[in-house]
């Protein structure tokens, strides 16, 4: 398994999500990027300190890492779930993040969207990548530098995650957005 936003992109059913929303497929997936991107970025600014970690720890104990494995089907999705992800990720930043990601990608109706879909599959991805080798997700829980580590690998090979160019140029955007954030969503 690798840890790169690439083979979460890859796990994407993108035609059956531009369907559910009557969205066109490239757009979709350029969007589902940046959003992707977005929301790892989050978390890992939520995990720079060790309660932050262990929040995000004790959230992905419960998702499924089998969402991504294998055909993702988009009925399978939570969005009530992700809904909750993305609010708790970025709290009262929320509507900046998805107004700012919109200008990017189509449009806010588009980012919100797209956020409670994404959102349970990037932690069910992330999950996937803690418990990879054997280590249990309580092992993970004990292991905060491993999920910073993930996050690290993930955002830009070991980048503080402000700092991480995210695929198509993101880094700029997320820097300026996140360096706000660092406290703005909830622990």
């Amino acid at each position: 398994m690798t840890n790169n936003i690439n083979d979460l992109l890859s796990k994407l059913p993108i035609d059956s999500i531009a369907a559910r929303l009557g969205e066109d497929p490239a757009q979709v997936r350029q969007a589902s990027e940046k959003i992707l991107s977005t929301l790892l970025a989050g978390m890992g600014a939520n995990a720079q300190d060790q309660a932050g970690r262990d929040s995000l720890a004790s959230a992905l104990e419960s998702h499924n890492p089998d969402l991504v494995e294998g055909d993702v089907n988009v009925d399978d999705i939570d969005t009530q779930d992700g809904a909750k992800i993305a609010h708790h990720v970025f709290g009262q930043n929320e509507d900046q993040v998805a107004h700012q990601l919109g200008g990017l990608v189509g449009g806010t109706s588009l980012v919100r969207a797209l956020m409670p879909i994404l959102a349970p599959l990037a932690m069910s991805w992330l999950a996937g990548r803690l418990t990879q080798g054997g280590a249990g997700q309580a092992q993970a829980r004990d292991k905060g530098g491993l999920l910073e580590m993930i996050l690290g690998q993930v955002l830009g090979g070991g980048q503080t995650q402000t700092q991480a160019q995210g695929p198509g140029g993101l880094g700029g955007v997320l820097g300026d957005l996140l360096g706000g954030l660092l406290g703005g969503g909830r622990r």
